[in-house]
Formats: structure tokens, C-alpha cells, sequence
């Protein structure tokens, strides 16, 4: 009994002209295959009524439908062969067809060509459709190639070789005719530029005002344009040779056959002005070179939030954390990145009971970290226990919590222990904040006390004072004369542990540094953290 052999019949046509008549190239191509698989019916052979036709798809790749349900078919067993009216229906590159054919091969399917009569199955048969497909991809370079010299030629003779219609013109068998409408706006947008200097500012004006980009129909019928015009989209108007009377291919300027709607001497500004500014944003860094707790922070809709970084006016960095988007109008959508990775930095130390853990470690202990509206679901990994039982870890948790805290097992296959922290993370005037902190909330504030220390040891060395002056140098000495000055060379002769304190970001107090230096410290040192601890309690920061 001859067995039975479903074929798949394969079509493509890479243009999508014709394909609205009643019978156009595929439905040829398939009539052929049908044609060709019946004769071979005395094989066994017969065709599938599936239809495989890719219309419109160009052969130089495999993203095509057709072919991709085809092939999905073919790895779920339902063909046993595949024909084709010629090769290059299938494919015209050599790497593609090496890739196809072994999708074939790996299911047991043969493959024919209907005018070329070949069969994948012998290897005769592979060597003559290797060498045909070598003349095809051949053939599609070379007609690439003088479609390539075509449009450069006619380029340098200023022609509009077709692309999307500029903003400003209309197209016209292939000539680009001035819309006095739309050039209006070209000439106010490059006014407005000069006049601002800023392209966010143009493209609101072109917002409120309802001009749009330019709209228009493809030769299928299918409208395109018509969309709001963002600051990019001014970047481009402003950048584009074609308002002054030239065409641009790869970086070269030829003189158009088309009218200019700017003068050269309003374009040359206007894009002066443009890279300045791009010469100014190409001294800031475009990422930030650290993120340590990138893939392990996560919003209460369990969505990670990404890191992000902005530059303030005098080019100080700002980190953030980002949510994706927020559904809660309770859940903080930006967290300060130095905020809370110091925050976690003391509290994750606290409950493994290490004296103090680097930001940069955070990643060896910390598994999860939740930000939700109520508290801070913090994970810990199993190894940070150093892979001690699950209820001996949860023990020794247990006995480092504070007022607030509580601790369960985490399930999973490694065991790890979630922490709920009281803390919640709130967005107060554009400053993200933590609120129920039992932990200094402001790094900042101690920056800031650590560095009137070290600018009272700057002013004693720059009055040839200090305990690091030359002794020949105290003869020069000056002392301070004003009340403000006295209170800040006071500070280089604070208890030097306490001075240890502060300057490693160590010490607990939260203290704005105008109440510092405005009352005067005590010389004893039994009595200066006493005296820090008051200015905490009465002016914290």
C-alpha cells in the first residue's frame, strides 16, 4: 500500500501590486503545485487544503506569516512535503534557506520545486538548489544595488525620490510644491526657536494651537501622519536641508529642484543654537555608573522599579528609583536612591547583626525588597544566615526586631526571612521622605555636619592656627574676630572620636548646620554629644 504524502503548497509574490485582481501571481503559482502534486497522485501524494501565500513579503527574510505558520506546521508533524512553483519563492538567501532546510530535515520533510525538479532528499538535489539559490541571492543584491545607484543619481540632481512628505510641502508627481499653510508654521517654529530657545517650549505652542505633523494617504490607501509633534519632532524640523532648497543623501547636500521656505542665514542659527545645547548635554554622563539595588526594589504591585538619575541647575546628580506606572494614589511612584539604599544599608546591618553593611553589598544579603503604602516588606537570603536552618535563622531574626517589626518565613526553594518594616516611604514637595524611621532620614544632614568640621580645620589652617601648622608658622598666627567665626574654628576641637563619628557618616545626629554654628559649642568634651543631642531634640533637620 503506497503511503500517503500531504503536501503544503508555498506562494509568494514580493510586491502588492496586482494582488486585488480576481487571479493574480499566486493564485498562477498555485494552480501550477496543484497541477504538479496531482500527477504525482499514483505516490501517494496529495495537497493540503491549507493555504500558504505570502503576498507583498520580499524574499531576502523569513518574517513572513505565511512561512512561519508553515514551518509551525511542519514541527507539528502535519507535512510530509513542501512545494514551491520555483526556488526563490521560498527564499532568495542562501542562510535563510540552510536554516529552513534544516527544519525540514529534522521532521522528515522533502521539499520540490515544481519548474526546477528538484528533491531535497538526495544530495545531488541540494548541490543544484545551493548553486540556483547563490544566482538568486545574486540576482537581489545586484537589482538592490542599481536601485541603490538610481536613487543617488537622481539625488544629486535635486529630485524627491519619494519617503514620507515633509512638513510644509505637498508632493506632486514626484515634486515637492511649497503649502503656504504648513510653511507658515515651518517659519513660526524656527522664529519661536530663536526667540526661546528651547524646542519643549515650540512643541507645546504647536500643541495648543492643534498643528500636527503632516498628514497624508500611502498609495494603498492607508492614512498616515497627522500626529502631535513632540520636542523631537521640533529637532527634526529644524535640522532638515530640505526648507532651504536642498536634498540630503547620506550626508551629502545637493541643491533641490524645489523652492526654499527659509533663508540659509535663519536655518545656520537656528542650528547653532541646537548644538550648543547638544554640546552641553554631551558633558553629563548619559547613565549613572551605580544601582545596587537594580532588579532587587519592586512597587506593592510587585512591578520592579528601574533607576533613573537628573542633573539639577548646577549640575548636581540626583538618583532616583522609578515605578512603572501607579494605579494606588497612596503608592509613591520615585524613591531617592541614596535615601534608601542607606536606609536599608543600617537596617539590613542591624538584623544580621553586622556593625555596618556597604550600599555595593546590599545584593549578598538582601533577595526582595516591597515598597508598599502601609510598610517595607524587606526578604533577606537564606545565605546571608549562612545556610542555617529556616527556624534558626527566623530565631535570631527575631531578637534584633524593634518596636513595629515582625518576621515570618519566606517559602520558596532557598529559604529566606521577610521582614514587614513600619517605615513608610511618602512624597512630600518633590522630596521623597521616611516616615516611623528610627534612623537618621536625612543622610545629607550629616554630610552637611561633616563638613563644617572639616571647614573648621580649614579655617585654623588657613589662620596658621591649627595643630598641623609649622611651628615657625604660630608667630603669623591670626585668631578669629567675629562671634560666627569663633563657633566654626571651635569644631576642629571637638572630642576627636566623636569627630570620627561624623566625618564616617556614623553619628546619630540630625541637626541643621545653621543651628550649629550659631550657638556655641562646650569646650568639655564630656559635654559635646550632650550638647548635639539637645540640638537634635530641639531643631532637628
Amino acid at each position: 500500500m503506497t503511503k500517503r504524502l500531504r503536501c503544503a503548497i508555498y506562494t509568494r509574490k514580493s510586491s502588492e501590486e496586482g494582488l486585488e485582481q480576481d487571479f493574480n501571481s499566486l493564485h498562477a503559482q498555485r494552480e501550477a503545485c496543484e497541477a504538479y502534486v496531482l500527477s504525482q497522485t499514483g505516490e501517494g501524494w496529495s495537497a493540503l487544503a491549507n493555504v500558504y501565500d505570502d503576498g507583498g513579503f520580499s524574499g531576502g527574510s523569513i518574517e513572513r506569516p505565511a512561512l512561519k505558520r508553515l514551518l509551525a506546521d511542519i514541527d507539528q508533524g502535519k507535512v510530509d512535503v513542501v512545494v514551491v512553483y520555483k526556488v526563490d519563492r521560498l527564499t532568495r538567501s542562501l542562510a535563510d534557506f540552510a536554516k529552513i532546510v534544516e527544519a525540514f530535515d529534522a521532521r522528515g520533510v522533502s521539499f520540490v520545486s515544481v519548474t526546477q525538479a528538484f528533491n531535497t532528499t538526495s544530495s545531488m538535489g541540494r548541490l543544484t538548489l545551493n548553486v540556483l539559490l547563490s544566482f538568486a541571492q545574486f540576482e537581489r543584491e545586484v537589482t538592490a544595488e542599481r536601485i541603490r545607484d538610481k536613487i543617488a543619481a537622481s539625488k544629486a540632481k535635486g529630485m524627491w525620490m519619494g519617503g514620507t512628505p515633509p512638513l510644509g510641502y505637498d508632493v506632486h508627481e514626484r515634486k515637492l510644491n511649497i503649502n503656504p499653510a504648513e510653511a507658515d508654521v515651518i517659519r513660526q517654529v524656527f522664529a519661536r526657536y530663536l526667540a526661546t530657545g528651547s524646542a519643549k517650549d515650540v512643541a507645546q505652542e504647536l500643541k495648543d494651537a492643534g498643528i500636527r505633523s503632516k498628514a497624508w494617504t500611502t498609495v494603498a490607501g492607508r492614512p498616515m501622519g497627522g500626529c502631535v509633534i513632540g520636542r523631537g519632532g521640533v529637532y527634526h524640523l529644524l535640522q532638515s536641508r530640505l526648507y532651504i532648497g536642498e536634498i540630503v543623501h547620506k550626508g551629502t547636500a545637493f541643491p533641490g529642484l524645489h523652492l526654499p521656505i527659509i533663508d540659509r542665514e535663519t536655518f545656520e542659527a537656528a542650528n547653532a543654537l541646537l548644538s550648543s545645547k547638544a554640546a552641553r548635554r554631551r558633558d553629563q554622563p548619559t547613565k549613572v555608573g551605580t544601582a545596587p539595588l537594580k532588579g532587587l526594589l519592586f512597587d506593592a504591585a510587585g512591578k520592579p522599579m528601574t533607576p533613573s538619575f537628573g542633573y539639577g541647575r548646577r549640575g548636581r546628580l540626583y538618583r532616583y528609583y522609578i515605578a512603572p506606572k501607579v494605579d494606588d494614589p497612596e503608592q509613591i511612584a520615585r524613591l531617592s536612591a541614596p535615601l534608601v539604599e542607606a536606609w536599608l544599608s543600617q537596617v539590613t546591618g542591624r538584623l544580621l547583626g553586622l556593625a555596618k553593611i556597604c550600599v555595593e553589598d546590599l545584593k549578598d544579603h538582601i533577595r526582595r525588597v516591597e515598597v508598599r503604602s502601609d510598610a517595607v516588606h524587606l526578604v533577606l537570603h537564606g545565605r546571608a544566615f549562612e545556610d542555617r536552618r529556616a527556624d534558626l535563622a527566623l530565631i535570631e531574626i527575631s531578637r534584633r526586631l524593634v518596636e513595629g517589626e515582625h518576621a515570618v518565613e519566606e517559602p520558596g526553594a532557598a529559604f529566606g526571612v521577610r521582614i514587614i518594616l513600619p517605615q513608610r516611604l511618602v512624597l512630600r514637595g518633590g522630596r521623597c521622605t521616611l516616615k516611623g524611621a528610627t534612623i537618621a532620614q536625612k543622610p545629607a544632614a550629616k554630610l552637611a555636619l561633616a563638613k563644617l568640621v572639616k571647614r573648621g580645620h580649614a579655617e585654623l589652617l588657613r589662620r596658621k592656627a591649627s595643630p598641623f601648622t609649622q611651628s615657625g608658622e604660630y608667630r603669623q598666627a591670626t585668631a578669629p574676630i567675629t562671634q560666627h567665626e569663633r563657633n566654626i574654628c571651635r569644631l576642629a576641637f571637638m572630642d576627636p572620636q566623636l569627630q570620627r563619628q561624623i566625618l564616617q557618616g556614623e553619628a546619630p545626629y540630625r541637626v541643621k548646620p545653621a543651628t550649629v554654628i550659631k550657638r556655641p559649642m562646650p569646650l568639655a568634651w564630656a559635654d559635646q554629644r550632650l550638647w548635639l543631642e539637645n540640638l537634635s531634640a530641639t531643631d532637628p533637620c
